[in-house]
């Protein structure tokens, strides 16, 4: 009997052809069966993605309907897509999966189910399909006996290679958004976190426009007594799966949120970490979370013992594991917080070595760096990137929100001040020198900043002004070096320091005057300020 589900995309398959919502273990056994990937000693499914080792940004777009022709901020991220060129390659795409076994995902997008999106996955590959099920909200029984249609539907189909004279791709892969048919292509790439991103893209459209809720890139946790919860914003890289993995914390989620009116929600059901150089004794709750029912992309391992060595980067530095949250002993299995935000942190990657390691925002700053989301994207996260390069990344997460920023600006400063939200700007890069000279900030001396800042017991430091950044930074921090929050004391000559340091403020300004052009000039004042300094 050929499935209706399918059908209604000209899939005319049959139950023998199709695994519909596939156990861990009957996906991991087929994955295995068809030599998608091996077993790791701690029973992770091992994948290698080929070429592509992270995302491709080149290869993203959105489909240029009429109903979102006019909300959709078209530019460099949001590259826009002919119809007629969807359409060929929607046909090339669904008679491709005719002809394969399909492994088809039922899930949830969105832990709070008022705001929750139904997703079906039409994957090529049981790995990826087991990706899609540990990563987004699983259903319960009774959600998935009443599933009924789906919101939107992602046909990954990563072995198939465009010709991009054909179909005017920019390569043989291909990602399109359509949000007139609530569908995504993922084409040609293997590297699953093409999927995820993806689906977050499609919820940061969803949610602003017709919920009224702040779709957001960042991790949350929340403090088990108190309940008080905190967010954390920045790009891949810049340590939000790993400052939000604290063992006296619970957590919410790794990466994917929506601020609502009452709650802060996990969009997904899992965690995507990078494994570069953990350890058990450096990560333990990601550490542990790597065992049979979790996913490694680009893992280097010993053949015969199995064993991963998470220090080799020959295939990549942007290894992977994907692994649902209940993976973390002190996750919130239901994915939301009741209560909103209590502190916000912005987390940047600072190259050049000039930022405090941390400083306290009032609205007009939060909503400054929010809007110019300053960072370094680190090796790994995007093909082509071998070492630190600095970017502004609005909202820390532009490459995945596909409306103006100043609709999710606008949204934050609200929310900020009406629940009263404390906002922090953490440094997680360089100190002593710019990349190459200086070195990374040491994680214990971060995790006792955020702790500072979670606590409140920063406030009661003194603080003392820089006026070239125009951030207040404070001189001491419970179990952190004084001398580490003071940058420019961290240089062994200052002076350089300084030509560096206004370098890069006059990067903010630049930045601010080319690309957001509407921001108010109350925020807009709240920025860095060059001193002039040659």
């Amino acid at each position: 009997m050929v499935i209706e589900e399918l059908a209604k995309y000209g899939i005319n398959h049959t139950d023998d052809r199709t695994v519909i919502d596939g156990s861990t273990a009957a996906l991991v056994e087929k994955a295995l069966e068809r030599g998608e990937g091996t077993l790791t000693e701690t029973g992770s499914l091992r994948v290698i993605t080929g070429a592509y080792t992270g995302r491709s940004p080149h290869d993203r777009f959105i489909v240029d309907t009429p109903d979102v022709h006019d909300k959709i901020a078209w530019g460099s991220v949001n590259v826009p897509f002919t119809v007629e060129g969807y359409e060929k390659i929607r046909a090339e795409v669904i008679g491709y999966l005719s002809e394969r076994r399909i492994f088809m995902v039922h899930a949830l997008a969105g832990a709070d189910r008022r705001y929750a999106r139904k997703v079906l996955g039409l994957c090529e590959l049981a790995s990826q399909a087991l990706f899609m099920r540990q990563m987004l909200v699983r259903p319960t029984k009774e959600e998935l006996e009443s599933f009924g249609d789906a919101d939107f539907v992602v046909m990954a189909a990563p072995m198939l290679k465009l010709d991009p004279k054909e179909y005017g791709t920019n390569s043989e892969a291909a990602v399109l958004l359509n949000f007139e048919r609530h569908e995504i292509l993922v084409v040609g790439t293997q590297y699953s976190g093409e999927i995820k991103k993806s689906i977050f893209s499609m919820m940061n459209y969803l949610l602003p426009v017709e919920n009224n809720v702040l779709s957001m890139h960042c991790s949350c946790n929340m403090n088990p007594r108190s309940h008080g919860t905190t967010v954390f914003f920045g790009l891949s890289g810049t340590g939000k799966t790993t400052l939000s993995a604290a063992e006296d914390r619970l957590l919410v989620g790794d990466d994917e949120h929506g601020w609502a009116d009452d709650s802060v929600f996990n969009i997904e059901g899992g965690c995507y970490a990078k494994t570069i150089n953990i350890t058990a004794e450096t990560e333990p709750q990601i550490w542990n979370a790597i065992r049979f029912g979790s996913i490694c992309e680009n893992v280097v391992f010993d053949p015969k013992s199995r064993v991963a060595d998470y220090f080799d980067t020959s295939l990549t530095e942007n290894g992977r594991v994907a692994y649902p949250v209940e993976f973390i002993d002190n996750a919130v299995l239901k994915g939301k917080a009741k209560r909103i935000p209590d502190v916000v942190i912005f987390l940047t990657a600072d190259a050049f070595g000039v930022l405090p390691p941390i400083s306290k925002l009032d609205k007009d700053a939060a909503m400054y760096h929010f809007m110019t989301g300053f960072t370094s994207k680190v090796a790994g996260t995007e093909r082509g990137i071998k070492e630190p390069q600095p970017t502004f990344s609005s909202l820390f997460g532009e490459p995945f929100l596909p409306l103006d920023p100043m609709v999710y600006g606008e949204m934050l400063g609200e929310k900020i001040e009406s629940g009263g939200t404390r906002v922090y700007l953490i440094n997680t890069g360089w100190t002593g020198g710019s990349y190459g000279v200086g070195s990374r900030i040491k994680l214990r001396y971060t995790r006792k900043m955020v702790e500072a800042a979670q606590s409140g017991v920063i406030d009661d430091c003194d603080f003392v002004h820089d006026e070239r950044f125009n951030l207040d930074v404070p001189t001491s921090c419970p179990d952190v070096p004084s001398e580490l929050l003071d940058a420019r004391s961290t240089w062994a000559n200052p002076e350089e320091y300084d030509r560096v340091a206004e370098s890069l403020a006059q990067m903010f300004v630049d930045n601010a005057e080319k690309r957001l052009t509407t921001m108010s000039p109350e925020v807009r004042a709240a920025g860095p300020r060059p001193l002039g300094v040659a």
